[in-house]
């Protein structure tokens, strides 16, 4: 009789204890009072098969951090193309890259070969995105990302939907929410993808039986060029060519959608031919033209559907040409 009531004590005292400590779980999170929020993690369990409180677990402690909304609206593709350049194609990141470039000689020729990607865009988008691994992003992931997704209304429904995915990668991965750190965005790892997309194109390239984007260059590497080939890259096509305009209305043949390419012949009626005379462009030749803003005036491209694949990555038509021209030079050297 002594002994059941000291049992039935001890179940009340652990389930205080649980209650206390499922409190403090909801105390810690920032988010738990939006109007959002009840939403967000009803979504969560449909989509991923989590329970209440493993969301609840995985969001302890997230903090709302508001200079992630400033910086959101003043990113840096707002910068004109002469002033946008100069953040990565600096001799620095060149150097870097070079080192990197002969670091993993192997795994970018063996990327290039099964993927059909050259390396000089796994390069450049290694460069751009993170200087090669040299920067990362220090924001944790999960607060980032829930920052956005309940304080940034215009894409709310996809920082939500991002941090969903990295609560259930988190838990796949075995590694705590908290301990992920990224970009401002949300992104990951070297090549800083997205949660939602390590799952989807994440490439064990190392063989170690683990995809880790976080430390593994190698998988990095194969999963750049496994994204571009899932989005439609075509092997051995050209990617853009310098462009010189000798018509009186740009906006005419600039681009407005890169999925709706002109045939070229269009375009060269219209004053766009290549810069370089030795190039020659078939007139059937699907093609965009872009138009970038030197300091002198405006510059002209003749793009591929290549091209386009690589704004699948980021759709800044100034970060397609960066990663492309820095990975170029850095396969010169």
């Amino acid at each position: 009789m002594l002994n059941r009531y000291f049992y039935k004590k001890l179940q009340r005292l652990s389930l205080l204890v649980g209650a206390l400590s499922l409190s403090s779980v909801v105390q810690a999170n920032d988010f738990l009072s939006h109007p959002d929020y009840p939403n967000f993690k009803q979504k969560t369990m449909q989509q991923y098969g989590l329970s209440s409180e493993q969301i609840d677990r995985a969001m302890s402690g997230a903090k709302n951090l508001p200079n992630i909304i400033n910086i959101m609206n003043r990113p840096g593709e707002s910068k004109p193309w002469y002033a946008y350049k100069t953040n990565f194609l600096a001799e620095s990141t060149i150097q870097r890259g070079v080192r990197f470039k002969q670091q993993y000689a192997d795994t970018l020729n063996r990327a290039e070969q099964q993927f059909g990607v050259p390396q000089a865009i796994i390069l450049g988008i290694l460069g751009v995105e993170t200087g090669f691994g040299s920067n990362k992003g220090s924001f944790i992931t999960r607060d980032a990302l829930a920052t956005l997704g309940f304080g940034y209304p215009r894409r709310a429904e996809y920082f939500q939907s991002e941090l969903s995915a990295l609560i259930a990668w988190s838990y796949k991965d075995g590694v705590a929410t908290h301990s992920v750190v990224g970009s401002y965005a949300g992104a990951i790892g070297y090549p800083q993808f997205m949660p939602s997309n390590i799952p989807k194109f994440g490439v064990d390239y190392d063989g170690n039986g683990h995809i880790d984007l976080r430390n593994s260059a190698v998988d990095a590497i194969g999963s750049i060029a496994n994204y571009l080939a899932q989005h439609g890259w075509q092997r051995n096509q050209p990617i853009a060519f310098p462009a010189r305009y000798s018509g009186s209305t740009p906006d005419a043949v600039i681009a407005k959608d890169l999925t709706l390419p002109t045939p070229y012949g269009v375009l060269k009626n219209q004053g766009i031919s290549p810069l370089n005379p030795i190039v020659k462009i078939d007139d059937l030749d699907l093609v965009n033209v872009i138009q970038l803003q030197e300091n002198y005036g405006p510059i002209y491209y003749i793009t591929y559907p290549n091209f386009q694949v690589i704004t699948t990555y980021n759709r800044s038509r100034m970060y397609a040409t960066a990663l492309w021209l820095l990975g170029t030079e850095i396969v010169s050297r």
